[in-house]
């Protein structure tokens, strides 16, 4: 049997106070797996550390997290990827775990939803927000995750091949779990404890700002893959808006027949053209959403599947139990 290629998936920006731990725990944990750390123009000593500590070091001179992972996804050839952020804020140990679970499964991602009953580790803020924008991509892309903001992910082979990696900064996280779900792959979410950073460690996500933008890519992926939907919800806005305006208009007409506010009713008609257009755009695009959908599933299906037993892969997993001891 081959050995099963796992890849520990590392982006990192400024992380000397942690890269280091993280690096070792996930080699422990992962017998075998190659540990992969990118570094994005730190300028700390983050890069020094990690080959230290054994991993294979990078560098992505493009700011922003999305274009790491790009990177990552671009460069890295493997059977199996874990993508894990640099903070220390992750378990290693249960990478085992979410390994089994999509090789066991045939899944082509799991995702670590984060628990912890640390206040400090993740803050209400941030706990709100994620279920807003949780809330908002299940409600339009199907309800399969509980934490698309997680840093934490297993990935197949075929997943990572065949993702467009559009993204630049934090917002690659829900770009991820909107690919997936847009193209129905089979996919599964594990619990995994998350803690709060150690000292001297400094979040990069600022949440205002970068929620912002979560939200925006949110609504730009709803444009590019439910066209239908989308525009179907402005031409209704927009409607509305024409009616409000243009049945005062008719009423008076029908009253004395006559159109004093002549305006009023050229802007309603036209207002309600626009929805008209709107929607007609939306059944145009929808089909060029259907065709794009296709192609993407084509170059999925071109990716063989990673069969776990055939690799066998319980070699290269080392059992929770024995790595904590």
């Amino acid at each position: 049997m081959n050995p099963l290629r796992i890849a520990v998936l590392i982006p990192c920006y400024n992380e000397a106070a942690t890269i280091g731990n993280v690096v070792r725990d996930f080699r422990a944990a992962l017998r075998g797996a190659t540990v992969y750390v990118y570094d994005n123009n730190s300028s700390d000593d983050t890069r020094a550390i990690a080959l230290t500590a054994g991993a294979v070091v990078r560098t992505e001179r493009h700011q922003g997290k999305g274009n790491v992972v790009r990177r990552m996804f671009s460069d890295v050839d493997a059977d199996v990827y874990v993508m894990v952020d640099g903070d220390d804020t992750y378990d290693a140990l249960a990478a085992p775990s979410l390994i089994r679970h999509l090789l066991d499964e045939s899944l082509d991602m799991v995702n670590g939803r984060r628990i912890t009953e640390e206040v400090a580790a993740y803050r209400a803020g941030h706990r709100l927000g994620n279920r807003i924008l949780t809330g908002l991509v299940c409600w339009f892309f199907g309800e399969r995750f509980k934490d698309i903001l997680s840093g934490f992910r297993v990935f197949s082979r075929r997943f990572v091949k065949s993702f467009p990696a559009l993204s630049q900064g934090f917002e690659i996280e829900t770009e991820l779990t909107v690919h997936a779900l847009n193209l129905r792959m089979p996919v599964g979410e594990v619990d995994t404890v998350y803690r709060s950073r150690p000292e001297g460690s400094v979040s990069k996500l600022n949440t205002y700002r970068d929620g912002i933008r979560i939200l925006k890519t949110i609504m730009i992926l709803v444009k590019e893959e439910l066209p239908l939907q989308f525009f179907s919800c402005v031409g209704a806005v927009l409607a509305l808006i024409s009616l409000a305006l243009g049945i005062p208009v008719v009423e008076e007409f029908v009253q004395t027949g006559l159109v004093p506010r002549l305006p009023t009713a050229v802007l309603s008609v036209s207002i309600m053209l626009l929805g008209f257009l709107s929607f007609a755009s939306g059944l145009i695009l929808d089909t060029v959403s259907l065709g794009r959908r296709e192609l993407k599933r084509l170059q999925y299906l071109q990716v063989p599947l990673v069969d776990g037993e055939v690799l066998g892969h319980e070699r290269v997993l080392v059992p929770p139990v024995a790595t904590a001891a």
